[in-house]
């Protein structure tokens, strides 16, 4: 296609502002120039990179990669190594200038982000970003951008650091059917909990440890609370089960109420907790609606057989299950500035070689617009604790509760301790809707004195 066909093209549909090919502006062994927004731990290790490896950089894409211009908000700060003629405080002058090929975003949070990167597409710029964020709030406008431009949106430093986990979905995978995706995509609560198991100490105590070896920020929040791994999920999602999912769409819970009690209890029934992301794809539905998705992020007990159960640290870990390759893991350092500016590099080099030949990558892929599922749809076991009288017949009262909503006891342990006692009981497949329910009519029991404790348990003990 020629430029006068593809701007014909564009006319036709509406699109006054489309561009030429990015091909049609590249001369042969002219340098593609390269904006990086953002030279905090990610962005300077980047910068130092793509200057230290220029040559190899160049022998592996054809053409040489050429870094004109950093975006930082002080521009004067001292970054050695690197030429300070290529900082500036205007961020927008930088995605806007007409010679740029390649803008990497590594700035985080939705704006200035969001704005940024919808002005260096508009363009004409492939862009390569690890903003999970954004992209789990707003990735249709920002693959909308890509796809009016006709260029590239990368973003495996997005998802699990180095560990190369969005190619696989987005090509390697995209054959097959992926019917679910488990991981533990955050490397602060998994150094939490890990440690928690390991040494018996306490979440606050382990948070604080965390903090000071820098696995976790000043402000946990974003970690603890799971939106980190709620936006991972979220991308994760749609990319598996090529359906639009939203941060907004995840069910999320955090960590913070994790207690050393609950770390002993999964350890008594042979499980570990982790922080886990579900992303899982529904057999059809007996109305005839199809399959649906559901995603979530919580924390679960998983048995210690289990291939994610052994992810100890910071380190993460994506299971993925389809049906023709069957069961794949995925495992390495998810956080860093070296691992996810390796993440980085990847993408760089992809999206440059297709600058080259004149080629854009696969973009978003949402043909199955699946339903995503609410929570209380979502069927999974449990495990809860109960503090009860240490009277008779309050433990047929309590199986009562849970018969009377449809959620059938596996096993059942209880410990005396004087006039009260300890039940702890293990489901079979419920519902959440059919749970929650048992626990409200549970704290309503006159022989219940309190629901101490509820966690999914997920995968086969």
């Amino acid at each position: 296609m020629t430029v006068t066909d593809a701007r014909n093209d564009a006319q036709a549909d509406g699109r006054a502002d489309a561009r030429p090919s990015p091909s049609s502006r590249d001369d042969a062994g002219r340098p593609l120039k390269v904006a990086l927004l953002g030279c905090g731990t990610v962005g300077s290790e980047v910068a130092r990179l793509v200057v230290e490896q220029a040559d190899d950089l160049r022998a592996r894409i054809g053409r040489p990669l050429e870094l004109v211009g950093i975006a930082v908000r002080r521009a004067h700060r001292e970054r050695p190594g690197l030429d300070p003629a290529l900082f500036t405080t205007d961020a927008q002058a930088l995605v806007s200038r007409p010679d740029v090929d390649l803008v990497i975003e590594v700035i985080g949070g939705i704006e200035p982000a969001r704005s940024l990167i919808l002005a260096a597409l508009a363009n004409g710029a492939s862009v390569v970003t690890a903003n999970k964020a954004l992209l789990a709030e707003d990735g249709a406008a920002l693959f909308s951008a890509a796809e009016r431009s006709q260029v590239d949106l990368y973003f495996e430093a997005a998802v699990a650091g180095a560990i190369p986990i969005i190619r696989p979905l987005r090509e390697s995978l995209v054959g097959d059917e992926i019917t679910a995706v488990t991981g533990i995509v955050n490397g602060t609560t998994n150094f939490i909990l890990d440690k928690m198991d390991t040494s018996g100490a306490g979440f606050a105590e382990t948070l604080a440890e965390a903090q000071e070896l820098g696995y976790a920020e000043a402000d946990p929040t974003a970690d603890v609370e799971g939106f980190d791994a709620a936006a991972k999920a979220a991308i994760l999602a749609s990319l598996a089960f090529h359906t639009r999912v939203t941060g907004a769409d995840v069910y999320r819970e955090g960590i913070a109420d994790v207690t050393s009690t609950d770390i002993a209890s999964a350890r008594e029934i042979g499980c570990v907790v982790k922080l886990v992301a579900l992303c899982q794809l529904s057999e059809e539905a007996a109305d005839g609606s199809g399959r649906s998705v559901s995603v979530r992020v919580h924390p679960a007990m998983i048995p210690r057989s289990h291939p994610l159960a052994g992810v100890g640290g910071a380190y993460n870990a994506v299971f993925v299950e389809s049906r023709s390759a069957g069961r794949l893991m995925f495992y390495g350092p998810g956080a860093g500035g070296s691992p996810t500016a390796s993440a980085v590099m990847g993408d760089l080099v992809t999206v440059a070689r297709n600058r080259v030949r004149g080629a854009v990558g696969p973009g978003e892929s949402t043909y199955a617009a699946r339903r995503v599922s609410p929570i209380g749809d979502v069927t999974t076991r449990y495990h809860l604790s109960l503090e009860v009288s240490d009277v008779a017949g309050v433990l047929a009262a309590v199986a009562q509760v849970f018969a009377e909503h449809g959620v059938s006891i596996q096993t059942v342990r209880q410990q005396g301790r004087g006039d009260e006692a300890q039940l702890v009981v293990v489901t079979h497949r419920a519902s959440d809707a059919a749970l929650s329910a048992t626990v409200e009519a549970l704290r309503d029991l006159a022989a219940v004195r309190d629901v101490t404790s509820v966690m999914r348990v997920e995968g086969d003990v």
